[in-house]
């Protein structure tokens, strides 16, 4: 009996066990459960949402960063280290032995028949060449642009002189204007004409390193007007046509206009390319070196830069004509924002 008394006081009733969950602290207990849950979770978004901004704001810098690292180590610091040197009498055979003389090398250089001579024939070449390039560029764009059967054989046509290397281009074109053996000497022999000495005249040889210009950089700048064509809207051809233009005037009054971005790019591309010219007239010249010929006549300023740096020694000197070229390209780039904004205003 006792064993069944106390089997009976300390046996917990099922109901009362079922009855247990209903308590209130166990009610307490989800709530702060669920709580807890529904403030980790506005946390975890929260988190979410600043790694979102935080990725939204700076990823695109991470993009860029690559870029502006190489621009820091390969061009920033030897445009501040040129600069610095061009304030300074160094040779390039000892460096590290800097003696201070302000402005004199830029100073030197106002007064120096060859940097004079060197930006002349600069200016000349890159006249002989720019004009008679993009002319050229722009009647191939316009042939290219009209539905020609194997179009994309003579793309890759034009572009074949570009993507040949300057060395092997300027060799080839030596050969041709050769005085002795040289077929544009044989063309004109055929003609009735004398022979020229392409390198040893003044204008003749600039036409002749203008010409491999010329060949190398026609195809490039009309494939960029190529592609700014097929940017044109047919609209404005048809309704010209609907009007009566003939080809001629649709060309003069809708594709001119349109490109006139284009081709201002161009023209400050080429120029700028004109001013750093360098491979053509020093392979042109053969074993002469940087000199530009036997009377200086198609030395260009990179040419100059070249001789006073890497064949006279100087340093600072060479450092002085570098920032000279910056200088130039530095109002280029300026006029070339006047012409563009004024065309802008004008359009």
């Amino acid at each position: 009996m006792a064993g069944v008394a106390g089997d009976a006081t300390t046996a917990v009733p099922s109901g009362w066990q079922e009855g247990a969950a209903a308590l209130p602290g166990a009610g307490y207990d989800d709530g702060n459960r669920r709580r807890r849950d529904r403030e980790r979770e506005d946390r975890e978004r929260e988190r979410r949402g600043r790694w979102h901004r935080w990725d939204t704001r700076w990823s695109p810098y991470a993009f860029v960063a690559p870029f502006f690292l190489f621009f820091a180590v390969f061009g920033l610091f030897p445009l501040l280290y040129t600069g610095w040197a061009s304030l300074h009498r160094v040779e390039l055979t000892a460096p590290g032995d800097m003696e201070w003389v302000g402005l004199h090398n830029f100073s030197r250089l106002l007064g120096d028949s060859f940097f004079w001579n060197a930006l002349r024939n600069t200016v000349t070449i890159g006249l002989l060449s720019t004009v008679p390039q993009l002319l050229i560029a722009l009647g191939v764009a316009h042939l290219l642009n009209h539905r020609l059967r194997g179009s994309t054989f003579f793309r890759v046509a034009v572009l074949t002189p570009y993507a040949t290397s300057v060395a092997a281009a300027t060799l080839v074109f030596v050969l041709l204007f050769g005085r002795d053996h040289g077929m544009i000497n044989w063309g004109l022999g055929l003609a009735g004409l004398g022979a020229v000495d392409w390198q040893n005249g003044t204008w003749t040889s600039q036409l002749a390193v203008s010409t491999i210009v010329v060949w190398r950089w026609t195809g490039y700048n009309a494939l960029i007007y190529l592609a700014a064509m097929r940017s044109i809207p047919d609209e404005l051809y048809e309704s010209a046509e609907l009007d009566g233009a003939s080809r001629l005037q649709q060309f003069r009054h809708v594709t001119l206009p349109s490109l006139r971005p284009t081709i201002l790019f161009t023209c400050v591309v080429s120029t700028i390319g004109a001013t750093q010219l360098f491979g053509e007239p020093l392979l042109f010249n053969g074993g002469a070196g940087a000199t530009g010929g036997s009377d200086h006549q198609f030395q260009t300023l990179g040419l100059y830069l070249y001789e006073q740096g890497w064949v006279n020694l100087h340093l600072g000197r060479a450092s002085a004509i570098a920032w000279a070229m910056f200088l130039i390209l530095l109002v280029i780039g300026a006029l070339n924002r006047l012409v563009a904004r004024r065309l802008r205003r004008s359009s």
